[in-house]
């Protein structure tokens, strides 16, 4: 990482972080055709090929959020991100880097155990991708929110901001 201060978000990491919201709250909040593929598939059934189509679609997002994460990690590394609220109690401050590290890792072990689920039949993973991660990441993301949300009103910082408007 360069030692430059890095005072906000470059354009490409806010629109990468935004994308990513919409792909993840895509797959978590539309899942019924990998779901429906799924209980046939393990039920020894021959799923439709809308079926199949709906649940490639799903599959294809995951991909993608993949791929996204990847250039994200890329990009913080090579662009950095900004400081920290230095107003923020400090016990806080770990809790934002653990969520935010969390974060990442459910955004690549997600597709991942969804990629051996579904290309490579690793029943386990799916398990693991649709009962535990899945509900994981609903509850680092409501941190997430909530981080940010104290952020904007409560300490007043340009956390939101740099995010948002850069």
């Amino acid at each position: 990482m360069n030692d430059r201060v890095v005072v906000g978000y470059s354009l490409s990491q806010r629109f990468l972080h935004w994308a990513t919201v919409l792909l993840v709250l895509f797959n978590l909040l539309l899942p019924d055709g990998m779901n429906a593929w799924y209980r046939i598939v393990r039920r020894g059934g021959m799923p439709s090929p809308e079926q199949i189509a709906s649940a490639n679609i799903h599959a294809y997002v995951g991909i993608a959020i993949l791929l996204v994460t990847i250039i994200r990690l890329g990009l913080r590394f090579v662009q950095g991100v900004p400081s920290e609220a230095a107003d923020e109690p400090a016990t806080l401050r770990l809790a934002a880097r653990l969520v935010h590290a969390s974060l990442y890792l459910l955004l690549l072990a997600l597709p991942v155990s969804g990629i051996a689920t579904y290309y490579f039949g690793v029943d386990a993973a799916g398990s693991l991708h649709a009962d535990v991660l899945k509900l994981i990441l609903w509850i680092v993301i409501a941190a997430h929110v909530l981080g940010a949300l104290a952020h904007q009103f409560y300490w007043k910082t340009d956390v939101l901001r740099r995010m948002t408007v850069g």
